[in-house]
């Protein structure tokens, strides 16, 4: 009786240690991803900003002029994609949300420049992704050969500042970010992959020029993934060794008894 009794101890123990440590593995996963999500986070909540800016900024164009229906269609879609983005971006909480919420802001900005394009009597610009060296830019007009994080050189889309800048030899007015004391273009940072694909993924053709740089972000989130799998099961080892130390001795002390 007493060795079964003990033997149900150990499984009770070790199903007990195994909960615990599966759920410390788990916290430390998610605190390690808000770590290197604050970032990006910081940078989404800038771009919402710089939305809003652009908003006012069509509202004093706008003053004394009568929009027509489409105008008026494309301008309401404008409000809605930033009031829809500050609702998305106060519930981020995984890398894919920061994509949705780039996506809604990248919609905002065309709707924004049909705004533009209907008042002036111009044509509906043609639908691009946002300049690539700083997605603040807006549409991007035309693409420029530019090195990749993969040393090749690709068709980006850049704005027609950047596009001029970079015809011209000199470096565009790239976005910066800082990871840890570096500073360093947005691209580079292996973190921004999720932010990248929210203004960039939805254009079919495009998505392969841009593998090499979301190659990065996938292999740090593969290596963040293992990273914590090992710290999980190193302390699940040590939690059972422990326990199993612990459920021997109160054994020996029972069957002593």
């Amino acid at each position: 009786m007493g060795q079964l009794i003990g033997i149900l101890v150990i499984i009770a123990v070790v199903f007990v240690v195994v909960r615990v440590t599966k759920r410390r593995a788990a916290l430390q996963t998610q605190q390690r991803l808000a770590i290197a999500m604050e970032p990006v986070k910081k940078l989404t909540f800038e771009d919402i900003t710089a939305l809003g800016e652009q908003l006012q900024n069509l509202d004093l164009d706008l003053t004394g002029r009568v929009l027509d229906e489409g105008a008026r269609a494309d301008y309401q879609r404008a409000l809605d994609a930033y009031e829809n983005a500050k609702q998305a971006a106060e519930v981020m909480a995984k890398p894919d949300d920061v994509g949705n919420v780039t996506s809604i802001v990248e919609d905002g900005r065309y709707a924004i420049a049909c705004v533009q394009a209907r008042v002036n009597n111009q044509p509906l610009p043609p639908r691009r992704p946002a300049c690539f060296f700083d997605p603040r830019h807006g549409i991007s007009v035309a693409d420029v050969q530019w090195p990749m994080p993969d040393g090749q050189m690709r068709d980006v889309p850049a704005c027609a500042l950047d596009r001029e800048r970079v015809m011209a030899g000199a470096a565009p007015d790239s976005r910066y970010v800082m990871r840890g004391s570096q500073r360093m273009p947005y691209w580079q940072d292996r973190n921004m992959g999720p932010y990248a694909r929210g203004y960039f993924g939805n254009f079919g053709p495009m998505e392969w020029m841009f593998a090499a740089w979301f190659l990065p972000d996938i292999l740090g989130g593969v290596g963040m993934l293992a990273e914590g799998i090992g710290a999980g099961l190193g302390d699940l080892a040590g939690g059972i060794g422990d326990g199993l130390g612990d459920i021997a001795g109160g054994i020996g002390d029972l069957f002593d008894f």
